[in-house]
């Protein structure tokens, strides 16, 4: 079971995990939508009270996965509105159902934040994270972002 503890984006930890996102990312990325391109997150972005960014553990005290959440524009019903970005896990701690411990993790810290409605974008060839969403209450909503490497975007409304 995974343990998760904050971490700027610049901590090494959550630097060579961004990494390897970044990478298998770019490795996986439709050819037919050009070529993936990677941004790196802002550490202010991820600071609390701004955000937040979650380094998770395994039992054997390695870092094996990552994601954050960060305040972005109120939503079109005037709601504060967080995003979930940079949800990662390596191959081997995956389909144990710690990405959605993850996911749940990351919309608590929001909440406790003060979100009232979270928004996350993906790609159609992530079909195991778009799964996860739409399991997770996520329903597609109108783009938020012009993020070129998404092609469907997600929100959820947090219980108040």
């Amino acid at each position: 079971m995974l343990r998760f503890r904050e971490a700027d984006v610049t901590d090494a930890d959550a630097h060579a995990l961004l990494e390897a996102y970044f990478a298998e990312r770019a490795a996986g990325f439709p050819p037919e939508q050009g070529e993936y391109r990677p941004t790196w997150p802002d550490a202010a972005q991820f600071t609390p009270p701004a955000g937040v960014f979650l380094v998770a553990i395994d039992d054997n005290g390695e870092a094996v996965g990552c994601g954050g959440v960060r305040r972005i524009q109120r939503s079109p019903i005037d709601e504060v509105r967080f995003e979930v970005k940079h949800v990662w896990l390596a191959p081997a701690g995956r389909g144990h159902g710690e990405g959605r411990r993850l996911l749940d993790e990351l919309e608590r810290r929001a909440g406790e934040l003060g979100a009232e409605e979270i928004v996350l974008d993906t790609n159609a060839n992530l079909e195991a994270a778009g799964g996860l969403y739409r399991s997770s209450g996520y329903t597609e909503i109108e783009p938020y972002n012009a993020n070129p490497n998404a092609t469907h975007w997600f929100g959820k409304r947090l219980p108040r």
